[in-house]
């Protein structure tokens, strides 16, 4: 197993603190390697990203903004290989302006076992049941 790959699960019930883990400790491919070669991450409305496009954005997201998650399952549906995850979270961000940026959301996430037996992301929609709203903003929804 590859250093990347030390906080890959073969127990869902792991998957999501395995990811807390290695995202907020910035690091990249380890947060990269718990996704499928063509993944998608939906982290703005309208814009999904795959492959190496996605991959750019979590090292980008990763170095500008220092996001610190705090994240909660709050469902589990498992079916075979294939996991749906939705997923209360927060997270401590630096915004483009260099300012503190609380952001909130749940996602719905869907999660593949590979051959290998570890899950990995298929889907990463971090505001799948709401808009990209920080905490002000929801406060006010």
């Amino acid at each position: 197993m590859s250093n990347d790959q030390i906080h890959l699960v073969s127990d869902i019930d792991n998957h999501q603190e395995a990811f807390g883990t290695v995202f907020n400790a910035g690091d990249v491919e380890a947060v990269n390697a718990m996704y499928v070669d063509d993944a998608v991450g939906m982290w703005e409305p309208g814009k999904p990203l795959r492959g190496q496009e996605r991959r750019e954005y979590v090292a980008e997201f990763l170095a500008k903004r220092k996001p610190q998650v705090d994240a909660t399952v709050r469902q589990q549906l498992v079916v075979g290989d294939l996991a749906m995850l939705v997923v209360d979270w927060t997270m401590d961000t630096i915004g483009e302006d260099g300012n503190p940026e609380p952001l909130a959301g749940v996602a719905i996430d869907v999660l593949q076992r590979g051959e290998d037996g570890y899950w990995r992301y298929v889907v990463d929609n971090p505001f799948g049941v709401s808009g990209p709203w920080g905490l002000e903003d929801e406060e006010q929804a």
